[in-house]
C-alpha cells in the first residue's frame, strides 16, 4: 500500500509561527499606549451597558442622542471629579513632602492627650518619656522610609500629562463602544467560539458579568461614599480634606469603609473644641458608613461574592503596576479570571461522585452551552 500522505515541511512551520508571533508582538507594541485607556472603556462601556439601552428608549430610539447622552455624564460625573481630585492632592502635598524631605517632621507633641479624662496625664507623660529614650531617634530612622513612600504614592498622582491622556482615552473609546456595541461584542464572540467553541461563548458571557458586579459594586460604591465623606469633611473644616478623600477611596475600594478616616477626623474635631460640627461629622458618618449596604445590593444583582483578598490585591497591585487607573482595572481583571477559573473547575464534579450523576451533569451543561 501506497502512503500517499505528504510529508510535513517542519521548517515551514517553524517560520510560520515565528512570523505569527513577530506581527501579534509588533501588533501589541503598536498599540500598547492605549491598551489601559480601552481597557478602562471596555469596564465602564459593559457596567453601563443597560442605562445606554434605557436612554435609547426613552430619546425616541435614536442611538446617536443616547450615546451624545451618555459620554456628556461620563465626561461630567466621572472624569471632571478625578481631574479636580489628583490636581488638589499634587497642589496639597507640595508642603508635606517638603517637610518630610527636609528633615523638618519631629515627633508630635500630643499636647491634647491631658484633656482625656482619668489616664490623659499618664498617657501624655508616658509618650514625653518615650521621645526622651529614644523616640527622635526613631523618627530619624523612620523619616527617610516615610518620604520615599509618601513621594512614590503623590509621583504616581503627579502624572497628570499621562493619566489625563488615559482620561481622553477612556470618553474616547467609550464613544465608539457605545456607538458599535453589539458588533464589537458580536466579534469578541465570535473570536471566543472560534477558540474554545461553545465554552468560549459562555466564558466570555460570565466575563461580561464579573465585569459588571465588580465596576457597580466595588468601584461605583466606593467612590459614592468617599466622595460624600469627602464632601462631609470639606463641610466641617477638616484639614486635607482632599488627601483624606482619596485614603477613603482606598479604604472603601479594599472594603474596609470609610469609617477608618472619618471616625478619627469625628474625635479631632471634639478634642479641638469644635463640637457642633464634629456632631455633624458624626451623624453625616453613620450615613456613609452604612451607605454601602444599600446601594451594594442594587448595584449587584447577579450575587457576585467577590474574597476580600481578590479585591485587595487587585486594588493594590493594580496602583502598583498602572498607577491611578489600576485601582479601576486591577480588581476587575482580577474578578474575571476568578470568574472564570472558578466556573472552569466546577464544570466537573469532583472525584468521587456517582458516574450516573456526572453523565447527567456533563449532559445538562452541553445543553445549556449549545447555542
Amino acid at each position: 500500500m501506497v502512503n500517499l500522505r505528504q510529508p510535513r515541511d517542519v521548517a515551514q512551520i517553524l517560520l510560520s509561527v515565528l512570523f505569527l508571533a513577530i506581527m501579534i508582538i509588533a501588533c501589541l507594541w503598536i498599540v500598547r499606549p492605549f491598551v489601559l485607556g480601552f481597557a478602562w472603556a471596555g469596564t465602564v462601556v459593559v457596567a453601563t451597558w443597560p442605562l445606554l439601552l434605557r436612554l435609547q428608549k426613552l430619546l425616541f430610539g435614536r442611538r446617536s442622542l443616547a450615546v451624545l447622552v451618555m459620554t456628556l455624564f461620563l465626561f461630567l460625573v466621572f472624569i471632571i471629579p478625578i481631574a479636580l481630585l489628583v490636581n488638589s492632592l499634587v497642589d496639597t502635598s507640595g508642603p508635606v513632602i517638603r517637610s518630610i524631605t527636609s528633615g523638618e517632621m519631629t515627633a508630635p507633641d500630643l499636647a491634647w492627650l491631658n484633656s482625656i479624662p482619668i489616664v490623659g496625664a499618664k498617657l501624655y507623660s508616658g509618650w514625653h518619656s518615650l521621645l526622651e529614650m529614644g523616640g527622635s531617634a526613631i523618627m530619624t530612622k523612620v523619616r527617610p522610609y516615610v518620604g520615599t513612600t509618601t513621594t512614590w504614592f503623590i509621583g504616581q498622582a503627579a502624572h497628570l500629562g499621562r493619566f489625563m491622556m488615559h482620561c481622553t482615552l477612556m470618553l474616547l473609546f467609550s464613544a465608539l463602544l457605545y456607538w458599535r456595541g453589539e458588533q464589537v461584542a458580536l466579534g469578541v464572540r465570535h473570536f471566543a467560539t472560534r477558540l474554545a467553541g461553545s465554552r468560549g461563548d459562555a466564558a466570555v458571557l460570565l466575563a461580561a458579568q464579573a465585569v459588571r458586579a465588580v465596576a457597580l459594586g466595588v468601584v461605583v460604591t466606593a467612590l459614592v461614599q468617599a466622595v460624600l465623606g469627602g464632601i462631609g469633611l470639606a463641610i466641617s473644616g477638616v484639614p486635607y480634606a482632599t488627601i483624606l478623600t482619596v485614603i477613603m477611596i482606598l479604604t472603601c475600594l479594599v472594603q474596609l469603609g470609610p469609617l477608618l478616616v472619618l471616625v478619627p477626623s469625628i474625635i479631632w474635631l471634639y478634642w479641638s473644641g469644635d463640637t457642633t460640627w464634629g456632631t455633624v461629622l458624626l451623624v453625616w458618618s453613620c450615613v456613609v458608613g452604612t451607605m454601602d449596604n444599600v446601594i451594594r445590593p442594587v448595584l449587584i444583582r447577579m450575587g457576585a461574592d467577590l474574597p476580600l483578598i481578590l479585591i485587595l490585591s487587585g486594588v493594590i497591585g493594580g496602583l502598583i503596576a498602572f498607577g491611578m487607573i489600576g485601582l479601576f482595572i486591577g480588581p476587575v481583571l482580577l474578578a474575571v479570571t476568578w470568574r472564570l477559573f472558578s466556573a472552569w473547575v466546577h464544570e466537573i464534579p469532583p472525584p468521587g461522585t456517582d458516574p450516573e450523576v456526572i453523565l447527567h451533569d456533563l449532559e445538562e451543561l452541553e445543553g445549556k452551552n449549545k447555542p
